[in-house]
């Protein structure tokens, strides 16, 4: 009544929804009104919208979560989330992801961060850019509550990489950041280098996320490097870079010391067969910490391929591998079917499920992975399967990997 606006009916229809839950006094409610949910009609929330939204939720104890990816809140909106950030102390959950909103967005969200309690905020996809990146940087010098930022895909450049990085020696509350994709010129990993030296100095980060950061051999030996020395990080995502069957020296060597990593995303790099017996050696002898490993898409074939395979049968550690996009041979799909039909290998722990034509194994895709939610959720179903999701993908409430 107050903006004289009709009612959006895919809101509506959300609200109604949470009204059932509220009916029954559950509390920690996230409110879902992502703009790709195609199991409901859906008509995208505008700023507009986004304002009414914002009034409702103000003083809700119930819902403690606001999910709104892939809609058109875009600045204007930006500007009502800051406010909500501002008044509704109990939120801890908020994903815009995909919103359309730009860098003075970025800078009235972060600005409105300085005192708030919330914990996750995902960004990906809004092009907040160096300047935005700036201000959120800045944010966490004063910031005390958040725990996971996604700035994946914002168009952050070189100077706010290399802020995030000095920002992070010292903020000792977030335990995951993304900085995927950032727009990088120049061949001297600077980035990296910052980074690096960020690992050795923070003893705080749980993940880190560095897919198309242009990272070389050179740059994962200063990661590797600091790994030494880091006794906190389990995540690493360094997806779609530059590494080779070199660079994986490296890292094989801090893994045979390093006791915390968890999870290595390698997903569409170069480390050929070389690569993954280095690897492989490492986990056979060595490595009991790490639970997952993606090498998806790095030209291996089946020699490096069955050597990831028998290292698994003396690693009683390592559950999660993902190795679609390289080149399979009958000597491969044996060794993964073998893993899967005695169990060593559970079915939803891997992205490959065996099958036999003419009395031959092959082996077919499978839609698991470690970052299969990212940017989309099930609208109906467990979304929090644990075997093939780790890290950003999941919901607050899920626990990782």
């Amino acid at each position: 009544m107050e903006k004289s606006q009709k009612i959006n009916p895919f809101i509506l229809h959300i609200l109604q929804g949470v009204d059932k839950e509220i009916e029954r006094r559950l509390e920690g409610i996230t409110l879902k009104i992502a703009g790709n949910n195609h199991s409901v009609p859906v008509e995208r929330v505008t700023s507009e919208d986004f304002w009414i939204l914002t009034r409702i939720l103000e003083k809700n104890p119930y819902i403690n979560g606001l999910d709104v990816r892939y809609n058109l809140i875009n600045d204007a909106g930006a500007h009502y989330a800051a406010k909500l950030l501002q008044k509704k102390y109990d939120l801890i959950y908020l994903n815009l992801m995909f919103n359309d909103i730009g860098p003075k967005g970025g800078e009235l969200i972060a600005k409105a961060l300085h005192n708030t309690t919330l914990k996750y905020l995902r960004m990906t996809g809004n092009k907040v850019e160096d300047k935005g990146g700036m201000f959120f940087a800045a944010m966490l010098q004063i910031n005390s509550s958040l725990e996971k930022l996604d700035l994946g895909d914002c168009d952050l450049e070189m100077q706010s990489v290399i802020a995030f990085a000095t920002v992070l020696t010292q903020n000792q509350t977030i335990k995951g950041i993304n900085l995927n994709r950032p727009i990088l010129y120049g061949e001297q990993e600077e980035s990296t280098v910052h980074l690096g030296h960020m690992l050795k100095e923070n003893h705080c980060l749980v993940e880190l996320y560095m897919s198309k950061h242009d990272v070389r051999n050179y740059g994962l030996k200063q990661l590797c490097d600091a790994l030494y020395l880091n006794k906190s990080l389990r995540y690493l995502d360094v997806s779609c870079n530059k590494i080779t069957r070199d660079g994986i020296v490296f890292l094989a060597a801090v893994l045979k010391s390093n006791t915390t990593l968890e999870v290595i995303d390698l997903s569409f790099n170069r480390i050929e067969n070389a690569g993954a017996k280095k690897l492989s050696e490492t986990l056979a002898s060595h490595n009991r910490s790490l639970k997952a490993l993606s090498v998806v898409s790095n030209s291996i074939e089946g020699e490096g391929l069955v050597a990831l395979s028998q290292s698994m049968k003396t690693n009683p550690t390592l559950s999660n591998i993902y190795i679609w996009g390289n080149k399979f041979d009958e000597a491969t799909c044996m060794a993964y079917s073998d893993l899967i039909q005695t169990g060593r290998l559970k079915p939803d722990d891997t992205d490959v499920e065996p099958y036999v034509v003419d009395g031959h194994v092959y082996l077919a895709e499978v839609s698991n992975g470690l970052k299969k939610h990212y940017y989309w959720t099930p609208t109906y179903g467990e979304a929090c399967n644990l075997s093939s999701n780790a890290g950003f993908s999941l919901v607050p409430v899920c626990k990782q990997l």
